[in-house]
């Protein structure tokens, strides 16, 4: 059997064509550079071809390294997924776990969830990232999360989703608008309300359009984040969508809106966990998930049962 290149070889490899010299790259996985050198001269022994085109400004990866590179860092990520299986086959939800988690949601849900969550697994360590859900779906296939809690629904390639709990609209506006004696609305009541929404980009835009298919978004203004949303709503510019999750947690309190509820059935998002299709962590972000809403206080009005929501990603 011929002999095989070492992991540790396609690590040095993989070293080299992130930083571009030798002493940078043997800095990075702390060794000294004529111990990287001399890995790289072995590993072109071994494959029978030069991988690394060596000059006084650096390196630089030949096209037969390039194609090394690519399949090397595949077996690297297949390797740390065996660990991480292994790891978890043991005891799950142990350790470093990289999260990642929509605008609409972090603010919201994380303060009141992460506390009996260290609880419940006090050996888990969740690193955060918060960020739109196609950056977020990104990091997923690049192996920089494990897991993102996001809205659906939300279709990607390369990436599988279980929905986990549903989360009902809540229509806000001024205390003298047109609806805000209604007692309950229905998706017909909004035919002709232009709604006050979050800029392109983030997914709750979609999701709350698809409540009230026949309304429209206005077209002047438009929110970076749901705390700028209801500050417009406040000062009278229109009316808008908000998760109960946001209201529930006090993003509207003190503000004078009116928020009113929908007839049933409810109106509304599911929020659920995302992870790369393949992942070894499929079944920790599942469990992750579900951990995440059995840390929910017994009052959350959070749903068990699907709410309504049709349209695709956002």
């Amino acid at each position: 059997m011929s002999q095989l290149p070492t992991l540790r070889q396609l690590q040095f490899l993989i070293a080299l064509a992130e930083h571009g010299s030798f002493s940078r790259a043997a800095e990075a996985v702390f060794v000294t550079q004529p111990t990287l050198s001399a890995a790289i001269k072995e590993l072109e022994m071994i494959l029978g071809t030069v991988l690394v085109e060596r000059g006084a400004r650096g390196a630089a990866l030949t096209p037969a390294g390039e194609v090394v590179l690519e399949r090397a860092r595949r077996v690297m990520a297949e390797a740390e997924d065996l660990v991480i299986a292994a790891q978890a086959a043991g005891e799950p939800l142990t350790g470093p776990f990289k999260l990642g988690v929509i605008p609409t949601i972090a603010p919201f849900l994380l303060p009141r969830v992460l506390p009996a969550l260290r609880a419940l697994h006090p050996k888990l360590e969740v690193f955060l990232r918060e960020d739109l859900t196609d950056r977020l779906f990104d990091a997923l296939r690049d192996r920089r999360l494990d897991a993102a809690l996001v809205a659906l629904p939300y279709e990607a390639p390369m990436i599988e989703t279980k929905a986990i709990w549903s989360d009902e609209f809540l229509f806000a506006c001024p205390p003298d608008h047109r609806l805000a004696g209604a007692g309950k609305l229905s998706p017909s009541d909004l035919a002709d309300e232009p709604l006050l929404l979050l800029e392109d980009g983030h997914c709750l835009r979609d999701h709350a359009l698809s409540v009230c298919s026949t309304g429209s978004a206005r077209s002047d203004f438009a929110a970076t984040s749901l705390h700028t949303l209801v500050q417009m709503v406040k000062s009278g510019l229109g009316a808008t969508l908000l998760p109960r999750m946001a209201v529930d947690a006090g993003l509207v309190d003190q503000m004078g809106l009116a928020v009113l509820p929908f007839d049933p059935p409810v109106a509304g998002r599911e929020i659920g966990v995302a992870w790369r299709k393949g992942s070894a962590r499929a079944e920790e972000a599942i469990q992750l998930g579900e951990a995440i809403r059995a840390s929910l206080a017994p009052g959350e009005k959070m749903q068990d049962g699907p709410a309504t929501a049709t349209g695709t990603a956002g």
